[in-house]
């Protein structure tokens, strides 16, 4: 110290006003590089970037952004209703991914409900109390936003690879073209971790942006040999009343994904066996009419929800408007399909449907059979977008004036369940088709539909 007000930094003095501006320098250096090169830890995706890419629309092309205009989604005389949305869930109660086109497979739309988390109870007790499956053997149950409103903020990612990325990198080998699936969820760890993975978030999304942590899951479905590898079990998982022997990638979960969700018990991750799929037979149409025996996935009974924007916001109209309930979202209801041009309820009068190509006509046409109403549970009441829950609506709403169907007593129904239906003669992988929606992102044109 040379005096009062004088700092030696190895051998210089400089008095405060000199150390002020040397750090005023330094932090006008590093500026600049914090912002263009952000200190934030990789994520998987980074690496995904090179070789693959994001499947959906994203929210600044979403097709339902003015889903709340009523004239835009009015029935007109001799127009048939389009296909406004399309929307798939890879995860059962998880945030969906809104597409421009999707390919049509017999157990609904490619991707939809491919997983489902389950929660495993205690085994049965000496004195015979417990929970197990009607066979005896332990079970785990299938969990949805329901019991766990979190569920609803846990982003999905599906990873396609892109043929000109590999091109570039000169990579062809299988391994690089599996289909990825990350999930996200907000997490952020005690002491200074947790402060730098916070000031990385915000460095990198912005002043609100949180840290999040991401677990990488493969799609295709594994083989023998990769299941011994990786741990995986094939275990019994129950979806309402039904035993499903699944596979169990509850070895691929952090614990921090149960502790974000609430869930007490142990969580698991199901993937549905693509040579397993559960058979579909009430209000379905017969083996010999459609083509094939229709069968789902981890969807509660059908493949595929079809939902009618007139029909939602004329049923939003119903909701008492002191319940402190805003805007009626329709992916409350979680919808693959979503139609625009139709009249309130119009629906619940087809038999089938038929979508056909825009003005492009790259599309064959698309038919499905329209089994049944689809009745409502609590699930409604949670807010897709942050997963807040309100204590009573929609469900009050829904089973007071949606109360329509004489085979679900008691319950509310909106949007309609399908099976998808293909032409005669085809089996195996010629059972698939493409349906596309408002945009999607090729020129392809609007899903155009024709009821009977």
């Amino acid at each position: 110290m040379a005096g009062l007000g004088l700092v030696d930094l190895k051998g210089l003095n400089l008095d405060a006003n000199g150390v002020f501006m040397l750090g005023m320098t330094i932090l006008a250096f590093l500026i600049p590089i914090v912002l263009i090169l952000p200190p934030v830890p990789l994520q998987k995706s980074d690496a995904l970037l090179q070789t693959h890419s994001l499947a959906g629309l994203g929210a600044a092309k979403s097709n339902l952004k003015k889903q709340h205009t009523a004239a835009a989604h009015a029935a007109h005389d001799g127009q048939p209703a389009t296909v406004q949305s399309l929307v798939i869930y890879p995860v059962k109660s998880c945030k969906g991914i809104e597409l421009g086109k999707s390919k049509v497979l017999p157990h609904g739309l490619q991707h939809d409900r491919t997983y489902t988390c389950g929660a495993r109870f205690p085994p049965p007790v000496a004195d015979g109390s417990g929970k197990d499956d009607d066979e005896g053997e332990e079970c785990w149950d299938f969990i949805t936003q329901r019991q766990f409103a979190r569920l609803a903020t846990v982003v999905v990612e599906l990873w396609l690879p892109d043929e000109m990325k590999l091109r570039r990198q000169g990579l062809n080998a299988k391994s690089d073209r599996e289909t990825w699936m990350i999930l996200r969820f907000p997490w952020r760890e005690s002491g200074w971790r947790g402060w730098f993975a916070a000031m990385g978030a915000k460095l990198a999304g912005g002043w609100r942006a949180e840290p999040q942590r991401e677990v990488l899951l493969p799609v295709d479905f594994p083989t023998k040999q990769e299941i011994e590898e990786r741990g995986y079990t094939y275990e019994n998982v129950r979806i309402w009343k039904e035993r499903v022997r699944a596979l169990n990638l509850e070895k691929d979960l952090p614990e921090e994904l149960r502790l974000y969700l609430g869930v007490s018990n142990r969580l698991g991750l199901f993937r549905l066996d693509p040579a397993a799929l559960r058979e579909v037979h009430e209000c379905a149409p017969s083996k010999e009419t459609a083509g094939y025996q229709p069968v789902t996935g981890f969807q509660d009974a059908y493949p595929v929800n079809i939902q009618n924007l007139s029909s939602v916001q004329k049923f939003g109209t119903e909701i008492p408007k002191d319940a402190g309930f805003g805007k009626l979202d329709v992916l409350r209801f979680r919808p693959n399909i979503v139609l625009s041009g139709a009249p309130a309820y119009e629906e619940e009068t087809w038999k089938k449907i038929c979508f056909k190509s825009g003005i492009s006509g790259l599309f064959n046409p698309v038919r499905f059979h329209i089994a049944c109403r689809t009745t409502r549970c609590k699930l409604p009441n949670v807010d897709p977008a942050d997963g807040t829950r309100h204590p009573s609506e929609p469900d009050r709403t829904l089973r007071k004036v949606r109360n329509v169907d004489e085979g679900a007593p008691l319950k509310g129904c909106l949007g309609m369940q399908s099976i998808p239906l293909f032409d005669k003669g085809l089996s195996g992988d010629d059972l698939e088709t493409w349906i596309g929606g408002r945009n999607d992102g090729g020129g392809r044109g609007n899903g155009r539909a024709c009821s009977s």
